[in-house]
């Protein structure tokens, strides 16, 4: 009987996203540029010289080792755990040993994986029920999010000095507009400036916002808090939406989340002043954004992943 993962979180993640793997990396773009052949050659040759080394954590590893340690909370009996984690490579199964290796080297509880060399992976998440796409392939980012199958982003290089984050607890901050909300508002912004902004989302602070590329997975993620032992003082999951928006646009916001059904632990409505400080008081595993002037400071800080725009949307263009 198949598994059911209708009630599961399924991550999917890429190698390059789950491990540093920089250096395997810039040895097949050195030589690809000129020899593809012989790149192909000499990174399958290093793949399998260094196939028993442990790889060093990349930008997402932090976020799957915490998720999956929340399946201890899976209740007595249930064979539907409460967090899948699926490593999908664009390596060979010959040449993803290493990464095969070092998920048992640190004792990570992730069974599932695909290896496609050098195909795109984005074909097969709807194969694996993936509800988030972690990866650091732009490409592959920007085919899930036109798809529209799940939410998807494209990590940004490891934060040197992230902040200490309490143990036992996930904790996830999104942008809004073109993240958990649809692109729309975001769009009068930038066309019509804030004034008009804000004298549209004031107006309409009882009509729901459309949903964006991440509402599905904060909708998955309010499903697995339910399913998780909650007290007032501590959740296993902290959810914290950090946005630009400020007074009067953010009733708007709140009560969307209220029609949806959802709930976030914290909110922060910074009207224009950076987000890396609140993001740093926070702590988040990881942090989603849409816009690279907010993810330049933050990365720096935080582990953070940018989120496409759709291609058909304007502010793609």
């Amino acid at each position: 009987m198949p598994l059911d993962l209708s009630n599961t979180l399924v991550i999917g993640i890429s190698a390059t996203a789950l491990f540093d793997m920089s250096e395997s990396d810039r040895i097949f773009r050195e030589k690809s540029d000129t020899d593809q052949d012989s790149a192909i050659d000499e990174y399958r040759a290093y793949m399998l010289e260094h196939e028993n080394d442990p790889l060093n954590p990349g930008t997402g590893y932090h976020l799957v080792k915490a998720l999956l340690g929340l399946n201890r909370y899976r209740e007595s009996g249930s064979n539907s755990p409460l967090v899948e984690v699926v490593v999908m490579s664009r390596n060979s199964p010959d040449t993803g040993l290493q990464v095969l290796n070092s998920i048992r080297h640190d004792g990570l509880e992730i069974t599932r994986s695909a290896f496609t060399a050098g195909e795109s992976v984005a074909d097969y998440l709807d194969a694996f029920d993936v509800d988030l796409f972690l990866t650091t392939n732009a490409e592959d980012a920007q085919k899930v999010i036109d798809s529209k199958q799940c939410a998807a982003a494209v990590l940004k290089d490891p934060p040197k000095n992230a902040p200490d984050i309490p143990d036992g607890q996930v904790r996830i901050a999104f942008d809004g507009d073109a993240v958990l909300f649809s692109d729309e508002s975001e769009l009068v912004y930038k066309t019509k400036g804030i004034e008009a902004f804000h004298q549209q989302e004031d107006a309409n602070q009882n009509i729901p916002m459309a949903e964006g590329p991440y509402a599905s997975l904060l909708r998955k993620l309010a499903k697995l808090q339910e399913r998780l032992p909650i007290r007032v003082e501590y959740s296993p999951i902290r959810i914290a939406l950090v946005t630009a928006r400020n007074s009067p646009s953010e009733m708007r916001v709140i009560k969307t989340l209220r029609a949806w059904g959802v709930y976030v632990d914290e909110a922060f409505f910074l009207g224009g002043v950076s987000k890396d400080k609140v993001l740093k008081a926070f702590r988040p595993h990881i942090f989603f954004d849409d816009q690279d002037v907010h993810l330049e400071a933050a990365a720096n800080i935080v582990p953070s992943g940018k989120v496409p725009y759709l291609s058909s949307s304007k502010l793609a263009e």
